[in-house]
């Protein structure tokens, strides 16, 4: 599957509505440790059918990165039924995130 840019328009539908969980990748193009991360969500998004990907700009929706009280990045967060069922802060290898975020 595809990776989803989430915004603010399309939070509701791709995330809060989805009918399997949704991993969610926090970032900015000016952060380092983001780059590191960003082919590993996308491997995860390959990978991984029983998954929605979604990445979130940070410098551009502030509203969400503050909603999801994102203080350091990248943040990766899984939502399951509209709740927040994970969350790890800072680039991990591929086989850690999966094993936190329980994927």
């Amino acid at each position: 599957m595809a990776v989803i840019t989430i915004t603010k328009a399309n939070f509701e539908a791709e995330v809060m509505q989805a009918d399997k969980p949704v991993l969610l990748d926090f970032w900015a193009s000016w952060c380092g440790p983001c780059r590191m991360v960003s082919p590993i969500v996308d491997e995860i998004s390959e990978e991984r059918a029983d998954v929605k990907v979604g990445k979130v700009n940070v410098d551009e929706e502030q509203e969400l990165a503050a909603a999801f009280q994102v203080m350091s990045i990248p943040t990766l967060v899984v939502m399951r039924n509209g709740k927040v069922a994970a969350s790890i802060v800072g680039a991990r290898p591929k086989a850690a995130i999966l094993a936190e975020l329980g994927l």
